[in-house]
């Protein structure tokens, strides 16, 4: 199979020859791995029992992918990944917004699924052949799948898919041996001494909701655009891609999600998952659980590891895809290395996806207002302008930049990160809330709002005729 060319610039349609079933199989596939299977431990972590978890995950899920999956739809018209489409809303040279939203997402899941995925390895064969349980051992075994990774992600989408077809079955019939590994010890309870985080049952179930649902279908937030941008809107309307994309989110996130709250409440893990996990597993599933933990991370950090290289190269032009890919892998093995032996995996994990989705959320609102204004309607040649290393075009603004959008994000990013709560930080904002985290919710409505507002204006008024494109030497 030849190594994928394409970066970031435009498909051709003769390439577009993907549809809605490798859209569900990719989302499906990619996601039945540890590292999306530990954010169901997030909520018995955080003191809840069975049905509080459930409730919360399968909440903040559906609540994330009915704003997510819009997404899908905007790299269906314009062929390209959707940092590069968001040029159309905050200009050519704007997107880097959502290059470096994207580049954050991928490099923070892509560190956490190596990490739970290497622990549990590193568990695992402790167990089945006596490797000692070290850090040296565990460098390692991050070091091989951080490998592996990188040449899923070099070789590109076309490999992905094709391990996300595999992965779909093997690690569906994996999980499904494991509820009958941990169904002995299944309990309903919360885990022993994990009293509620927030000190009370609602903050709390708030908290599992936004933390362990809602940031799934958020981490997609840049990503739906890598696998859309090569389904043609010739063949599939957006009707049925954006049923596809709904449908791949909720089986592919619910699954593993379920499956991490069922062996967390089995294990009785509170504090740590991994650990747990690898000591209440039978003999008989330690092997299916160590090819699980190095299939599943593989499919899933490659995935992620793909997104980054194409945000990065989106940075850095000069930079061919490969380059940006095997950067992007070390910078999050570093990643990885430090969050290994510096921070616990509840702070941490907590920490960065509230963040993250404070910051990422008005984006992705502001892409989304811009496309229901432009009713779908782009012009893909002019959102390559910067990586031609030109200027002009219809996107151009003002000097590459629309200072309306990029200042909308900014005061709706601040507003998020200063109503944020983490173990690490407590945004002042939330002696407004109650204390409770609505983070995500005044983020995307006051950059939304805002945005709305400075361009209402423009919005009532004709579009301007795109400007004559140049050399940047110009």
């Amino acid at each position: 199979m030849p190594i994928e060319q394409r970066g970031v610039d435009t498909i051709p349609e003769e390439e577009r020859t993907s549809g809605p079933r490798d859209l569900i199989s990719i989302l499906l596939g990619s996601n039945l791995c540890l590292g999306v299977i530990v954010f169901g431990w997030l909520p018995p972590s955080f003191g809840l029992g069975l049905w509080p978890s459930v409730t919360a995950i399968v909440t903040g899920t559906l609540v994330g992918i009915a704003f997510t999956a819009p997404l899908a739809l905007v790299s269906l018209r314009t062929a390209t990944n959707l940092s590069t489409s968001s040029g159309a809303q905050f200009g050519v040279r704007g997107r880097l917004v959502g290059s470096v939203v994207g580049l954050l997402l991928s490099l923070g899941y892509t560190a956490l699924t190596l990490w739970i995925g290497g622990d549990v390895m590193v568990g695992t064969l402790a167990r089945l052949t006596g490797l000692p349980d070290t850090g040296l051992s565990r460098a390692a075994m991050y070091g091989l799948l951080a490998a592996c990774t990188v040449v899923a992600a070099v070789f590109g989408y076309r490999l992905l898919l094709r391990m996300s077809k595999v992965l779909s079955i093997a690690m569906v019939l994996l999980l499904a041996a494991g509820l009958v590994a941990y169904a002995p010890d299944f309990t309903t309870a919360a885990p022993p001494e994990t009293p509620y985080l927030l000190g009370s049952f609602w903050p709390t179930w708030l908290l599992a909701a936004v933390a362990a649902g809602l940031s799934g279908p958020v981490a997609f937030i840049t990503l739906l655009g890598d696998y859309t941008r090569y389904i043609s809107p010739r063949r599939h309307t957006s009707r049925t891609v954006l049923w596809a994309t709904a449908l791949g989110l909720l089986i592919g996130l619910l699954i593993p999600q379920l499956f991490g709250t069922f062996t967390a409440l089995a294990a009785r893990a509170g504090l740590d998952y991994a650990g747990p996990l690898v000591e209440a597993a039978p003999f008989w599933y330690l092997l299916p659980l160590l090819v699980a933990a190095a299939a599943g991370s593989v499919g899933n950090a490659g995935l992620m590891l793909y997104s980054m290289g194409l945000d990065l190269d989106a940075i850095v032009p000069r930079a061919t895809r490969t380059t940006a890919t095997v950067i992007a892998a070390a910078v999050a093995t570093a990643f990885v290395f430090v969050g290994s032996f510096e921070w616990d995996v509840q702070s941490a994990m907590t920490s960065f996806v509230l963040v993250l989705t404070a910051i990422g959320t008005p984006w992705a609102v502001i892409t989304l207002i811009g496309h229901v204004r432009c009713r779908g309607v782009y012009d893909a040649d002019a959102l390559q302008v910067f990586n031609r290393r030109s200027v002009g075009g219809a996107y151009w603004y003002r000097s590459g930049w629309n200072v309306a959008a990029t200042a909308s994000w900014v005061i709706g990013a601040a507003v998020g990160l200063l109503a944020v709560t983490t173990p690490f930080h407590e945004g002042p904002l939330l002696a407004l809330t109650g204390g409770v985290d609505c983070s995500f919710v005044l983020s995307g409505l006051t950059g939304g709002l805002v945005y709305t507002a400075l361009t209402a204006r423009r919005a009532a008024a004709p579009a301007p005729a795109a400007a004559a494109e140049e050399p940047a030497s110009a």
